[in-house]
């Protein structure tokens, strides 16, 4: 479990076809790899990856199909980028941004990006290849005030299309010069994951919806008519 809370950036280099070197920038390692350990989990662009070995300068991680297939991890070549890094929270810590699991829900990309007066205003939309992810796994939780992490950075959505296929934030400059934010171009691939909170919502008035049909289709009337 994670915050959304970026501690730093580093780099991303494949070892293999599933295995990977995540090196902190030297400037904000020991936020990342002080007390690391075998086993511990840490969120890299959102995506959490288990640390399988550690060396003074990084760590390494075995990635899963899942995890490639669901991430920009498996779509671009993240030897060119920097990405997000967090440790997973501790209990008793504070949760400054909201519930992140770690496990990404689909890919979208950056729309556009235009400098206000106090802050970036990003508009994040589907990639056209994923659209029908996209709808299922974002789309249908994007709220007006609501979070969604974005390259595992909790943001509240400032403003989303009705029709769900794109939403905007606001990006204060701490945020925006401490993340991989600040390197995005248009077209620029990101992680999502949408708001457990709203998942299990969704989940539960499904479910409660499928009960009452299926409470109306037994009624007084129905057993009349069938002799009953």
């Amino acid at each position: 479990m994670f915050t959304g809370l970026i501690q730093a950036l580093g780099r991303v280099r494949p070892l293999g076809s599933d295995r990977w070197e995540i090196l902190p920038a030297s400037a904000d390692s020991e936020l990342i790899l002080g007390d690391l350990a075998i086993g511990d989990s840490v969120a890299v662009d959102g995506a959490c990856l288990t640390a399988e070995e550690i060396s003074p300068n990084g760590f390494t991680a075995v990635v899963s199909p899942e995890t490639l297939r669901r991430t920009r991890l498996g779509q671009i070549d993240p030897a060119l980028d920097w990405a997000n890094l967090e440790t997973s929270l501790r209990v008793g810590s504070k949760i400054g941004g909201h519930f992140v699991t770690g496990h990404v829900d689909s890919v979208g990309c950056l729309l556009e990006s235009v400098r206000t007066a106090q802050a970036w205003e990003m508009t994040f939309g589907s990639v056209s290849s994923l659209r029908l992810e996209w709808e299922d796994a974002i789309a249908r939780y994007l709220v007006d005030k609501g979070s969604i992490s974005v390259n595992g950075i909790s943001l509240t959505i400032a403003e989303c299309d009705p029709g769900g296929n794109w939403f905007k934030v606001a990006v204060i400059p701490h945020t925006y010069d401490r993340t991989n934010l600040k390197y995005l171009q248009p077209g620029s691939w990101v992680n999502l994951e949408a708001d457990i909170l709203g998942k299990y919502v969704d989940k539960l008035l499904v479910r409660h919806s499928s009960a009452a049909a299926k409470e109306e289709e037994i009624s007084l009337a129905f057993l009349a008519e069938h002799g009953y």
